[in-house]
C-alpha cells in the first residue's frame, strides 16, 4: 500500500471522529515498515485534536489497516497530531492556534520578523498582538509562521 491508498483508507475514519488526515509517512524500519499517520482537526475546544481523539483514530485505523491486510509483514503504526513544530500555512492552522505566541517572517525583499500572539484571525489574514499593539499581516504576505513552545 502505498501513501495515497493509505490517505483513501484513512481519511473516512477519521472524518467519523471530526478529524483530517495532515499527511501520512511510510518508512522502512528494520524487517518492518513504520507507518506515521499525523491528523489535524479542530477537536473539542477548537485548538485541534485532543488524546481522546487520537486514541479513537488510533484504534481505529489499526482496525482498518489489519482488515486491508496492510502490505507484507510486519508494521508500527504511529498516530499523532501534526505536531507544533509543523509551519502554519493555511487559515484553520491559524485559528487552530488563537492565543499561542508564533513567530512570523513576511514574504518579499523588505521581509519583517514578528513574534506576538495570535489575537483574530479571519479569511483574510490574522492579526498579532506584538508588544502589545495589533498588527494584522494578509496570509499572501505571510512566508512562514511557527508556533513559539512556551515553558511555564
Amino acid at each position: 500500500m502505498d501513501k495515497a491508498s493509505l490517505i483513501e483508507l484513512v481519511t473516512p475514519i477519521v472524518s467519523a471522529i471530526n478529524l483530517e488526515v495532515d499527511r501520512v509517512e511510510i518508512r522502512p524500519a528494520g524487517r518492518r515498515k513504520l507507518v506515521q499517520v499525523f491528523l489535524d482537526g479542530d477537536g473539542p475546544a477548537g485548538g485541534g485534536p485532543d488524546m481522546d481523539q487520537i486514541a479513537d483514530a488510533t484504534r481505529a485505523i489499526s482496525k482498518a489497516l489489519d482488515a486491508a491486510n496492510f502490505g507484507s509483514g510486519a508494521y508500527t503504526l504511529e498516530v499523532s497530531s501534526r505536531g507544533l513544530n509543523r509551519p502554519l500555512v493555511e487559515p484553520k492552522h491559524f485559528r487552530r492556534n488563537l492565543g499561542r505566541l508564533v513567530e512570523l517572517t513576511e514574504a518579499g525583499a523588505d521581509a519583517s520578523m514578528y513574534t506576538g500572539r495570535i489575537k483574530e484571525v479571519d479569511e483574510a489574514g490574522v492579526t498579532l498582538d506584538v508588544d502589545g499593539k495589533p498588527t494584522h499581516l494578509d496570509y499572501a504576505q505571510i512566508e512562514r509562521a511557527f508556533v513559539q513552545v512556551e515553558l511555564s
